[in-house]
């Protein structure tokens, strides 16, 4: 009886004050900002995309797009079950790869490419792909497109692996291109893209302009018997940098008609540092401030060989012209991701593991602070 009173009172209450609502609600104007905002075009050069996985729940994620350098909260889209994200070359899209049950968890499966607005955060226009996207992780080059904006790739995997090529012109699927035994698609100029192979080979496929096959080769690049490589590189224009568990950095150049291995070079060098045990680890563990030709790499020490991947507070700053350590930065929280800026007055972006944003102006070398309560588990921070 007591509980039953108990609700009576309580539904009561509700009931008065939703009727209270109703009396006051034409005195409330709505909320302008609400759905409306439109961000300014072209994009400032540090706004940020942080793609958050929502690892706890995992059906659902999230692109939450921030201004660092105010600390501020610019907006946010709703992206399918773990979809990787890119940016177009020209700034006006963030492609999404999403993937959706129709019975939420369960159901039929459906593969969409989302080409989500930069300005209003909503979507344009989606185009239906096949029912192949990787289920992972999301990292850089799951999703990527070819310098003149005409094609996004998109990485696949049953555990067959293979590209589906996106006709961003026509909005239409131009082709699926397999690559046994290959992860991701680098994007190589406007009609090429790269694979990592297990046996240790680079493979770069040719398109035509349709989004067509015509010309396939590979290129040794590494001994996986010897070292552990990292698929998760980063591009400046066509020249890749990967590095390998234990601090290695290997760079290939795919300007020319061939491509190009960059000679190897070590970022430990020092007796001291290798006793420690320094070497990279994180997620997305390296980035480049191509304006300041500088390397930034997450580093902990005591490495060991299973736990490579754990975030650190610590970057090691690298020139890449001469190839030396000239700097360490320091985020008062371990981070998993980084990602800098390309313009002129660079800053870094690092992903922490309490769901903040760490922030360093690159120029001064200085933390600028924490954006708190960003994401919930983030894997890649994109700018433009």
């Amino acid at each position: 009886m007591r509980i039953t009173r108990i609700l009576a009172h309580t539904t009561l209450a509700l009931g008065v004050a939703l009727a209270g609502l109703g009396n006051a609600s034409a005195e409330l104007p709505a909320d302008p900002g609400i759905g409306q905002t439109t961000l300014p075009f072209p994009p400032e050069p540090h706004r940020a995309y942080v793609i958050d996985v929502e690892f706890d729940n995992f059906v659902t994620g999230r692109v939450v797009v921030v201004d660092p350098e105010k600390k501020k909260v610019l907006g946010m889209v709703s992206t399918g079950f773990a979809a990787p994200s890119t940016l177009s070359r020209d700034g006006k899209y963030l492609y999404s790869a999403d993937l959706f049950y129709s019975r939420g968890t369960r159901g039929t499966r459906t593969d969409v490419l989302t080409a989500w607005n930069t300005s209003t955060l909503s979507p344009d226009w989606e185009v239906v792909i096949p029912s192949k996207r990787a289920e992972a992780l999301t990292q850089r080059y799951s999703l990527g497109t070819s310098s003149d904006d005409r094609f996004v790739y998109v990485f696949n995997f049953t555990p067959s692996t293979s590209v589906t090529v996106v006709d961003i012109k026509a909005k239409a699927v131009a082709t699926e291109i397999a690559i046994p035994g290959c992860v991701l698609s680098y994007p190589v100029g406007k009609r090429a893209f790269a694979s990592l192979c297990g046996d240790g080979n680079l493979q770069l496929v040719t398109l035509n302009d349709e989004g067509k096959e015509i010309a396939r080769s590979h290129t040794a690049f590494f001994d996986p018997n010897a070292e552990k490589l990292v698929e998760r590189a980063y591009a400046v224009g066509d020249t890749y940098y990967f590095v390998t568990t234990t601090g290695t950095v290997r760079g290939v150049d795919f300007s020319g008609k061939q491509p190009k291995l960059l000679p190897a070079w070590e970022l430990v060098t020092d007796a001291a540092d290798k006793k420690a045990g320094w070497a990279p680890g994180g997620w997305q563990l390296i980035t480049v401030a191509p304006k300041l030709n500088r390397l930034y790499v997450l580093m902990h020490d005591a490495h060991e060989p299973m736990k490579w991947e754990d975030p650190s507070p610590i970057v090691w700053v690298f020139d890449l012209k001469t190839r030396k350590r000239i700097a360490t930065l320091e985020a008062p929280n371990p981070i998993w991701s980084l990602n800098a800026t390309r313009d002129d007055n660079p800053l870094l972006l690092g992903t922490n593991i309490a769901g903040g944003l760490e922030v360093f102006d690159l120029k001064s070398g200085k933390h600028t602070g924490t954006m708190e309560g960003v994401h919930k588990t983030a894997t890649q921070v994109l700018s433009h």
